[in-house]
């Protein structure tokens, strides 16, 4: 059994998901070069990750597809994760506006930055860090990490619907 590779990198879906792939990649290395040099993620940024996580293999699984002339496939798989991408600058949104104070982010994670007690299911209490969701540990140009994320999402989510559209419509 062989695969035949009858797309190439000059076509627009192969141009559209390669831009999704790259961004989502540079985004994510981003956050975690931050987390190294000390900016802890709180819990939503922890979250927001996820569709990264996710979305750069479904990424390459769906360039790979491409490839190997799958297109509906290929085209299924970007739009897929256009609409994580979506959901995930939603949550961006989310929390930029708890940082902004327009409402509250969630308890577990809001005000203050003190220890909270974890239960360990035997009864043993144990304090871990709380890093506050609703404070933004450092704004560049303006925007935290969590209004940044809502750009970068926005522009990863136009780029996957963009590949599956221009994917599917070669089919």
């Amino acid at each position: 059994m062989s695969v035949s590779v009858k797309a190439n990198a000059t076509e627009p879906g192969y141009k559209w998901g390669g831009l999704a792939l790259i961004l989502s990649a540079l985004a994510i290395v981003t956050a975690l070069v931050f987390e190294y040099i000390g900016y802890a993620p709180c819990q939503l940024c922890l979250q927001q990750r996820y569709a990264y996580y996710a979305g750069v293999p479904l990424l390459f699984i769906a360039l790979v597809l491409l490839s190997a002339d799958e297109r509906k496939w290929a085209g299924v798989l970007f739009f897929l994760v256009s609409i994580g991408f979506l959901a995930n600058a939603g949550l961006g949104a989310y929390h930029a506006g708890a940082e902004w104070g327009y409402w509250p982010g969630p308890s577990t994670c809001s005000g203050g930055g003190g220890l909270a007690p974890l239960d360990l299911g035997a009864g043993l209490a144990n304090t871990a860090p709380v890093i506050p969701c609703d404070q933004a540990a450092i704004r560049i140009l303006g925007l935290s990490f969590a209004g940044w994320n809502v750009i970068a999402s926005l522009i990863i989510h136009i780029c996957g619907l963009k590949a599956a559209a221009v994917s599917i419509n070669k089919s």
